[in-house]
C-alpha cells in the first residue's frame, strides 16, 4: 500500500502561534522534507501575503505545491484574482479548500448550496484547463457530513467530477474521534471509489495521529499534517510519527527514508525556533531513554524488552539516563565508552553509582545533565586532569543603573590569568571573565555557545534559602553537552555548571556517552 505523505508545515504550521518563517527558512524546510522522499510540500498561499507570493516567485521545486481557496461568491473562476495568482506560482499541482458544511455555506460564505456547489466545480475546471493537477481540501467535511451527509458528499463529487485526482477530508474544528474518522472516511471511498481520498486532521482533542491511521484504515491514501504537528491551536497531525507509524507498523511502502527522520525532525526545531519536544514519538531525545534501574537493566540484555523499534530505524539511539533509581547495569553501560578496560564487577563502577544516588538526593538531575556525569566519573575513576584552577571570582553589581561586573582569576599552569567583564547580570559577566580568561590559555574556547540556561528550586519549602539547581546546555557545533550545579547560592551554582561545561571541552572527551 502507497501512501501520499503531504506536508503543510509552511503553511498551517506557520499559524501556530510564535511562528515565523523568513523565505530562506522555506527554502530550507522544503529542501529537508523533499531530500528525505515527503511527496508534497506546501509552500503556502500566494494570494495571502506578500512574502508567501516572492517565495514562489523566487523557488520552484518538484513537489512545492501552492495553496488556495476556490473563487469567491458571484466571480467567474477565470476572473478570481486568487486562483489567477495559485497559477502564476508555477507549481505542478494546487491545493484548494471549499466548503462542504451547510452551517458554513450559509452562515460564513452567506451562499446557496447552488452557488458553494458551482464555486468548487468552476475552480477546479478552471485550474485543471491549465495543466495543473487539483487538490480539494474539503473544509469541514466531517462536520458537514454529520449536519448532511447527502450535501456533504456531493461536494466531493463535484470536485471530482471537474477534475481534482485527490479530494482531502479536512477535521477543521479538530473535535473528531478517531472512531469517526474511520466511519466517515469509509463513507467517502465508498462514494468515490475511483477517487484519491486524502485526510488532515487537526489535534484539538489530541487524536490527530489515530485520526489519520484511521482514515487510512479506511481506505484514504494521502495524508495530511504538519512535520512536528505544531499548528493553529492544539496543531496538526504530526506527519513525522504518521510516516513512521504506517512504514513501521502498517506495512505501507518505504517512500520516505526513515533513518533521515531524527536529523530532520531536529532541523526542522532549529529553523522553526522551537524546542523538540523531548517525548516526541521516534525522534524525540527521550523517545528511546531509559532511567529505571530494571528498565535499562533489560534493555542492555535485549533492546527489544522495552524498545518497539530500533532507534537506528528512524535515525535515533537509545540512551541510559542515571539517576538515583538507576542500577549498576546501567552505570557500568555508560562507562564503557569512557574507560573500555573497566570490568562491571569492578568497585569504581558502584563507588560511581553510590555517588551518582548521594548527589541527585542533595539535588543533582544527572539523566539530562551528561557532561557533568563524565568529569564525575573521570574524577572517582582519577582520571580527571583540571584545565585551570580558580583563584577567585568576584562580583558587584551596581543599582539602580543594573551594570553587573565580574572579575576573575584563574591559575593555568601555574600562570594566573585576571579578567574582568560587565553583563547584563551576575552570572553573564561571570561568564564572560571566565570566557575572556580561559581564551588567553585555549582558543578552542571560543567555539563554545551557550544553548540553554535553566535555574530549579529543588527545595521550596526553605524559600529564598532553598536549594537551587542550574542546568548549563552547551554546543560547540558538533556536540552538545549538559552541565549541572547545586547550591543556596545561584551564583555558586551557576559557576559550578560554568566550569564543568568549559572542562568537558577541554579535557577532549567531545562525545557524550
Amino acid at each position: 500500500m502507497k501512501i501520499e505523505f503531504y506536508d503543510t508545515t509552511l503553511r498551517d504550521g506557520a499559524q501556530a502561534a510564535g511562528i515565523s518563517y523568513s523565505i530562506a527558512d522555506k527554502k530550507q524546510i522544503f529542501s529537508l522534507l523533499s531530500s528525505i522522499g515527503v511527496d508534497l510540500v506546501e509552500g503556502g498561499d500566494p494570494a495571502s501575503n506578500p512574502k508567501d507570493a516572492e517565495f514562489f516567485a523566487e523557488f520552484s521545486g518538484k513537489g512545492l505545491v501552492a495553496f488556495g481557496s476556490t473563487c469567491r461568491k458571484g466571480c467567474a473562476a477565470e476572473e478570481d484574482e486568487g486562483l489567477c495568482k495559485l497559477l502564476n506560482a508555477g507549481t505542478d499541482t494546487v491545493c484548494i479548500f471549499g466548503k462542504t458544511s451547510l452551517t458554513h455555506v450559509r452562515e460564513v460564505l452567506q451562499a446557496s448550496k447552488e452557488e458553494n456547489l458551482r464555486m468548487i466545480a468552476d475552480s477546479v475546471r478552471f485550474l485543471r484547463a491549465h495543466g495543473k493537477r487539483v487538490i480539494f481540501d474539503a473544509e469541514h467535511f466531517f462536520d458537514g457530513m454529520k449536519e448532511d451527509r447527502a450535501y456533504a458528499l456531493l461536494c466531493l463529487k463535484e470536485a471530482a467530477e471537474a477534475g481534482a485526482d485527490t479530494v482531502t477530508l479536512c477535521d477543521t474544528n479538530g473535535g473528531t474521534s478517531p472512531e469517526d474518522a474511520y466511519a466517515l472516511t469509509k463513507a467517502a471511498v465508498q462514494a468515490l471509489p475511483d477517487v484519491r481520498i486524502g485526510v488532515h486532521f487537526h489535534n484539538d482533542t489530541g487524536t490527530a495521529v489515530a485520526s489519520s491511521l484511521a482514515g487510512v484504515s479506511a481506505g484514504a491514501r494521502q495524508v495530511q499534517g504538519t512535520f512536528l504537528g505544531f499548528g493553529e491551536r492544539c496543531g496538526n497531525a504530526n506527519l513525522s510519527t504518521v510516516i513512521a507509524d504506517l512504514i513501521l507498523k502498517n506495512g505501507c511502502e518505504r517512500t520516505v527514508e526513515l533513518r533521515s527522520l531524527t536529523r530532520t525532525a531536529h532541523a526542522v526545531a532549529e529553523i522553526s525556533n522551537i524546542p523538540l519536544d523531548p517525548a516526541m514519538p521516534y525522534v524525540g531525545a527521550a523517545a528511546f531513554a531509559h532511567k529505571a534501574g530494571m528498565h535499562s537493566d533489560a534493555v542492555i540484555k535485549d533492546a527489544s524488552t522495552f524498545e518497539h523499534i530500533r532507534p537506528e530505524e528512524v535515525g535515533n539511539r537509545d540512551s541510559i539516563l542515571l539517576s538515583e533509581v538507576a542500577g549498576r547495569s546501567a552505570v557500568a553501560k555508560k562507562l564503557e565508552r569512557l574507560f573500555p578496560s573497566l570490568d562491571k564487577s569492578d568497585p569504581k563502577t558502584k563507588e560511581i553509582l553510590d555517588m551518582v544516588k548521594l548527589l541527585e538526593m542533595k539535588g543533582y538531575q544527572f539523566d539530562v545533565a551528561d557532561g557533568s556525569f563524565v568529569l564525575l566519573a573521570e574524577r572517582v575513576m582519577n582520571a580527571f586532569k583540571p584545565s585551570f584552577e580558580l583563584e577567585h571570582y568576584c562580583i558587584k553589581a551596581v543599582k539602580p543603573d543594573g551594570v553587573n561586573t565580574a572579575e576573575v582569576a584563574i591559575r593555568v599552569k601555574g600562570e594566573v590569568t585576571s579578567v574582568t567583564e560587565k553583563g547584563n547580570g551576575p552570572v553573564n559577566a561571570l561568564d564572560k571573565a571566565l570566557r575572556a580568561a580561559l581564551a588567553k590559555h585555549f582558543p578552542q574556547i571560543a567555539e563554545i555557545t551557550l544553548v540553554d540556561y535553566k535555574v530549579r528550586v529543588v527545595d521550596s519549602s526553605a524559600a529564598t534559602g532553598a536549594m537551587v539547581r542550574v542546568l548549563i546546555t552547551s554546543t560547540d557545533k558538533k556536540d552538545t553537552w549538559t552541565t549541572v550545579g547545586v547550591s543556596t547560592d545561584i551564583i555558586e551554582a551557576s559557576w559550578s555548571a560554568l566550569t564543568d561545561s568549559f572542562e568537558y571541552k577541554l579535557t577532549g572527551r567531545g562525545k557524550i556517552v
